[in-house]
């Protein structure tokens, strides 16, 4: 029976290895670089699309979880490369040198750095840089906030004049200006008038202090929240208070469900799933890599009825469309200003150095107007926009 067994299971294997473009008799091991555990959104969600990338592909993974942005990492990568795994992939910015260091100990084993913005500079084979246009799903998700904005503006709700947005965010990085900036102009889209404060914590995930900075913008007359932070700090104090939340990384309905609108994330399945495929047939794999709306990698949950404003599910379906079919830019220059100018030509820091230079136009054209050019993967697959537009108050900064 044992025997039976594993000639079923060889099979089986097989088959899933088939299915997705595997040669035949190629094995792929997958170890996995976590900078928390579960309790993070941000490491779950990651995690999610672990476990469904090793049931589809019928991998073995191993999974090293909690591991800081230090030497730590190294000696994790080095590890799990010793163990024999053949893709080493870590999700956290500050993983970054650590795995570049591995990758060079290594030529044979091929290293992923999810943010991470040094693999077309480094030209090395075995590192490679990938993100998502998550831009896009927080886009989205400003629209539906907009929404909501309109609706308590028309029930004379609103706390001030005219709607106002709180943001907690992480850290003053691109990755971060990025996201607060594609969700305020989804908002600005449908409510004009709209205006957003930006608190900032210094960490990817302090449930205390995102809290603290969540109930401070609330205290500071803020109609709705949103943030780009791990922990469910902001969530909560929006539950608590009664303000609506649009959060990231996973719907937090089931603790929330009288504030939560959507959420916004990146489905790293089909990256990881691309990775796996390309190590297995002796493929290269991209320096740099951007996933999208079209390709299923940027993803939004299910609109929240009971918070929601009514009709917000088929609006936000309506805008997808526009996205997926690239007829709408998030970051057109005609839909913002900077100091009350249009924003007609920007250097921005693609190939990032010591002192952030910056050296690469990203204000493109096209049939459909001037915009910038965000993670594109022939520049850079992290995020780059790091412009200051009307409109958003930064409250603090924190490098």
């Amino acid at each position: 029976m044992k025997k039976i067994s594993a000639v079923v299971l060889a099979l089986v294997l097989c088959v899933s290895m088939l299915s997705f473009g595997f040669a035949e008799g190629t094995t792929v091991k997958l170890g996995v670089i976590l900078l928390h555990d579960e309790d993070s959104t941000y490491d779950l969600n990651f995690l999610n699309a672990v476990n469904q990338v090793a049931e589809d592909l019928g991998i073995e993974v191993v999974v090293r979880k909690n591991i800081p942005e230090s030497n730590a990492c190294y000696e994790a990568a080095c590890e799990l490369a010793d163990d024999g795994c053949n893709v080493v992939f870590a999700d956290s910015f500050g993983h970054e040198s650590f795995m570049l260091a591995a990758a060079k100990e290594y030529p044979e084993v091929q290293f992923c750095h999810a943010t991470g913005t040094m693999a077309h500079t480094e030209e090395l084979d075995n590192f490679h840089n990938a993100f998502a246009a998550i831009y896009e799903g927080r886009f989205l998700a400003g629209v539906a906030a907009g929404l909501k904005l309109n609706e308590l503006k028309e029930a004379g709700k609103l706390k001030g004049e005219t709607p106002l947005m709180g943001y907690v965010g992480a850290f003053t990085y691109a990755e971060v200006i990025s996201g607060y900036t594609s969700f305020y102009l989804g908002a600005k889209s449908v409510c004009p008038d709209v205006t957003m404060k930006v608190q900032f914590t210094g960490s990817w995930y302090d449930e205390m202090g995102e809290k603290a900075a969540a109930e401070a913008l609330i205290n500071a007359g803020c109609d709705l929240i949103s943030q780009h932070a791990d922990s469910w700090g902001a969530p909560t104090a929006c539950e608590d208070a009664g303000i609506p939340n649009v959060s990231y990384n996973g719907s937090t309905v089931g603790r929330c469900p009288n504030t939560f609108i959507v959420s916004s994330r990146i489905d790293w399945a089909p990256y990881l799933t691309y990775v796996c495929t390309q190590v297995a047939n002796g493929e290269p794999v991209d320096t740099d890599w951007v996933g999208t709306i079209a390709t299923a990698s940027v993803v939004i949950t299910d609109i929240n009825e009971q918070a929601a404003a009514p009709g917000t599910a088929e609006y936000v379906a309506g805008v997808k469309a526009q996205l997926e079919a690239g007829t709408l830019h998030v970051f057109d220059t005609a839909t913002f200003t900077v100091n009350g100018e249009a924003l007609t030509t920007y250097l921005a820091d693609v190939d990032t150095d010591a002192a952030f230079t910056a050296d690469t136009e990203v204000i493109f054209t096209d049939e459909n107007g001037s915009f910038f050019n965000e993670s594109d993967p022939a520049l850079r697959s992290a995020p780059y926009f790091d412009v200051q537009i009307d409109g958003i108050e930064l409250l603090n900064a924190k490098f």
